[in-house]
């Protein structure tokens, strides 16, 4: 099941080859909750946060459909000139989803113990790609108590 969740988290990071070759993102949203809580070992908040960001980003994603739908929708088409612009609106729409996406696993990644964040980035200099700078949390629950 580990191996499984992994290969199919390394897939997600190496698809997103399209976007950008310097990104390394984890695909909130598009990566299933249950495979990152199992490749990172989330504890009990993580795994909220995650599903809390994972609803976010689908209601974001929903805004920004109903902008490319009605770009597609409401602009003229009947010129070069017009489906140029139309191109562009489009482009700056699918841009923004980008953003976001970047932005939500910005926000899970700063959620991670520096283990965590340790394989996440061993995880992105295997799958070539150029990991997000955070500062991971320390979790007073991670954080081994000392020995007199």
């Amino acid at each position: 099941m580990r191996f499984l969740a992994f290969k199919t988290f390394l897939l997600v990071l190496i698809s997103f080859s399209v976007r950008s070759q310097a990104d390394c993102l984890l695909g909130v949203g598009i990566t299933e909750n249950d495979s990152l809580a199992d490749i990172f070992q989330m504890n009990d908040v993580q795994k909220q946060e995650l599903l809390n960001l994972s609803a976010e980003l689908k209601y974001r994603n929903e805004i920004l459909n109903v902008q490319l739908e009605n770009v597609y929708n409401r602009h003229p088409q009947n010129t070069v000139e017009e489906l140029n612009q139309l191109a562009l609106k489009y482009r700056n729409v699918m841009d923004s989803m980008q953003s976001v996406q970047s932005m939500i696993d910005k926000k899970l990644l700063a959620l991670l113990n520096p283990k965590q964040y340790q394989l996440y980035l061993d995880l992105c200099h295997e799958a070539s790609r150029s990991p997000f700078v955070i500062t991971p949390k320390v979790y007073s629950d991670s954080i081994p108590p000392k020995h007199k």
